[in-house]
């Protein structure tokens, strides 16, 4: 030792468990990993819902997983470990059934996400980030989920739990440890947090249609509007665009952009109406040029 070393200060920051090398991984899971990389144009593209199926299969990222995916996408572990590692959502220890979210952003903290989370910390026994003895439920402190308007919200294996109160954090934790059948207040029933990484991954389950897909919250806007007759109004040449849509599909030898002006009342310009061979030929180096 130099006494020059860095010294972190956040010793799980960036760490996957190598010395845990349990596994559920099988030849079903390397064929669903080679699906996903057949998905798209560039196979490292689908490193990410690759990921999501590693962690529904093993609970956590884990060191085969890591492996599998640098061997299906032929790049190095390194590589895999860097993404892994990079986002929240990418477990690195193993996970409880349940994953709860606790917002404490802006107006979730304004509305009591933070006594939400101590709630929930003092219910469990446990800490942010940490799991249960038991194994039923992990606890993350999580960033704005985008849902303002039913603030303060809270989150089970992603899926919306609305206008949440203390009282509601209790009763709803009781029911996953008990094995209750709990539902999303804009969504389907809850599954497990491993179901729910597999449907991330890309292998839907089917329950998409379950439930509300919009709140009272949500709707509010547009039935005041449905009731007082109100529409916005129409932009600048939104009817012109939409007649040059049609006339371009009626006209397929017709550039659309002519076609739009011509809807819009827009007259070409003289250089415009010369056939595009005949123009290529006036822009050549000395001719058309000023005399």
């Amino acid at each position: 030792m130099s006494g020059h070393e860095f010294e972190s200060y956040f010793p799980e920051s960036g760490s996957v468990d190598l010395a845990d090398r349990s596994t559920s991984i099988d030849e079903t899971t390397y064929a669903e990993l080679r699906e996903l990389a057949s998905r798209y144009p560039q196979p490292r593209s689908a490193l990410l819902p690759m990921l999501h199926l590693v962690q529904s299969v093993d609970g956590r990222i884990s060191p085969k997983g890591i492996e599998a995916c640098a061997e299906v996408l032929g790049i190095t572990t390194a590589q895999v470990s860097g993404v892994a590692t990079f986002y929240t959502m990418y477990k690195r220890r193993p996970a409880g059934t349940h994953h709860v979210g606790v917002c404490t952003t802006a107006l979730c903290a304004v509305m009591g996400g933070d006594v939400l989370l101590d709630t929930c910390t003092k219910h469990l026994g446990i800490g942010v980030d940490e799991t249960t003895p038991d194994g039923s439920i992990s606890l993350e402190r999580i960033e704005c989920n985008a849902a303002c308007d039913f603030a303060p919200v809270m989150m089970v294996n992603w899926e919306f739990m609305d206008d949440m109160t203390p009282e509601k954090a209790i009763a709803l934790l009781d029911d996953l440890k008990a094995g209750q059948e709990v539902r999303s207040t804009r969504g389907a029933r809850i599954t497990s947090w491993r179901e729910a990484e597999r449907v991330l991954a890309g292998f839907p389950d089917g329950l998409a249609d379950e439930g509300p897909s919009a709140g009272e919250q949500s709707l509010l806007g547009l039935r005041v509007a449905q009731e007082k007759g109100w529409s916005a109004p129409s932009g600048p040449g939104q009817a012109s665009l939409k007649a040059a849509s049609s006339n371009a599909t009626d006209a397929p030898n017709e550039p659309a952009a002519q076609a739009q002006q011509a809807a819009a009342g827009v007259e070409e310009t003289p250089e415009a109406k010369v056939p595009p061979k005949q123009r290529r030929k006036a822009t050549k180096p000395g001719e058309g040029a000023a005399k």
